[in-house]
């Protein structure tokens, strides 16, 4: 038993340090490919205009998925449609970042994506709730509602991908969240992938970090969108249980709720969702005055409470077996109050503070006028 423990975390351990070497490698060659392809952009930064920087970063990143899964996860039944859906994600975008697509285009190669696992048996199946019990979900609302889902994750995913490094870093703690949480679960393929995600995004953040030297693209941020919710799908079928129905949620919450505040506000607005716009808590952060390094670390800062929340309630549960426990009742509040604080103080700081900056200000009074 202990040896096969051993050899289960040596094999998350393999996956994640291949991924993670594969694309530190790899990534210059791929910049220096998309540059020859003049798959480049410029962004601005302040009055000045930083070099191009190519964006074609999420090959580097599908080879690190890709090669690791071959090597370490039995390509069979569910794994064996995770990552053909991968396959199929990157290449929306990657199609996206050489062309263009229009949204409508863009959007079906997503939903066609999500759609792949399903056909492999990797769909929400069941879901539990206190009371009301263990309920099973019928085929026919499973898979819609597990196709939306990822499309959906892969979406808030490449909305994050608006400063450099954000998403990789955020992609990153997600991944490492779920993998410790699957290998609890004694769900091995997962934690693999998991792992594997977590060892590209940090081997990508390498080169994404500010000041970028490449950004990880359409097709990165749909890969790494993709990747951890299958991960987290794959979790809910094993386990009926509510933890593995709120805990991804949990982690994602940064993406969730920056996705969900735009496309509120661009309906409200009437704009169209899919249009790009310089509200989400990124851009919000940069208007307050903060640098575009500091503000990647606030919202990693921000993501990283917020798991390790998920992980004490995975953890520490204070009722387990029909008995509480005060030390884990402490621990969850700890982590829930810490969570809880920091949000809120990522509130006080976009809502209070932007108030108080002149720089602010000025920024929101050129864009009233504009």
């Amino acid at each position: 038993m202990v040896w096969r423990q051993l050899t289960d975390h040596l094999q998350v351990i393999y996956g994640a340090a291949a991924a993670l070497v594969i694309v530190l490698v790899l990534t210059p060659a791929v910049g220096s490919a998309a540059r020859y392809l003049r798959l480049v952009e410029r962004r601005p930064e302040d009055e000045r205009a930083r070099p191009s920087v190519p964006r074609l970063g999420g090959l580097a990143l599908f080879l690190g998925v890709i090669v690791p899964s071959v090597a370490f996860l039995p390509l069979s039944g569910a794994m064996r449609g995770i990552v053909l859906g991968a396959a199929v994600a990157t290449t929306v975008g990657a199609i996206d970042d050489f062309r263009r697509l229009v949204w409508w285009q863009k959007l079906g190669g997503q939903l066609l994506a999500a759609a792949i696992p399903t056909g492999f048996g990797v769909y929400v199946q069941r879901f539990t709730f206190p009371v009301v019990g263990v309920h099973d979900l019928p085929q026919w609302v499973g898979v819609p509602v597990t196709v939306l889902g990822i499309v959906a994750v892969m979406n808030m995913v490449n909305f994050l991908d608006g400063l450099d490094g954000l998403a990789a870093g955020v992609c990153a703690i997600s991944g490492a969240t779920f993998c410790v949480i699957e290998l609890d679960y004694g769900r091995i393929p997962a934690a693999v992938l998991a792992a594997i995600v977590c060892g590209a995004s940090l081997g990508f953040l390498r080169h994404n970090f500010y000041p970028a030297r490449i950004f990880m693209g359409d097709s990165g941020a749909l890969l790494l969108g993709y990747t951890l919710a299958t991960v987290s799908v794959q979790g809910l079928l094993k386990t009926a249980a509510l933890a593995t129905l709120v805990l991804p949620l949990l982690v994602l919450a940064v993406p969730v709720l920056d996705t969900s505040f735009v496309v509120a506000k661009r309906l409200k607005s009437g704009q169209p969702v899919y249009v790009a716009d310089a509200r989400h808590l990124h851009h919000r952060f940069m208007r307050i005055g903060f640098s575009e390094r500091r503000a990647v670390v606030y919202l990693w800062t921000w993501c990283g409470t917020l798991a390790i929340a998920a992980l004490a309630t995975r953890f520490a549960p204070p009722h387990r077996r029909g008995e509480w426990s005060a030390v884990n009742l402490v621990i969850d509040v700890a982590a829930g109050a810490l969570a809880v604080a920091f949000s809120l103080y990522v509130v006080y700081l976009l809502e209070i503070v932007k108030l108080q900056s002149p720089r602010a200000r000025r920024r929101e009074a050129e864009r009233t006028a504009a």
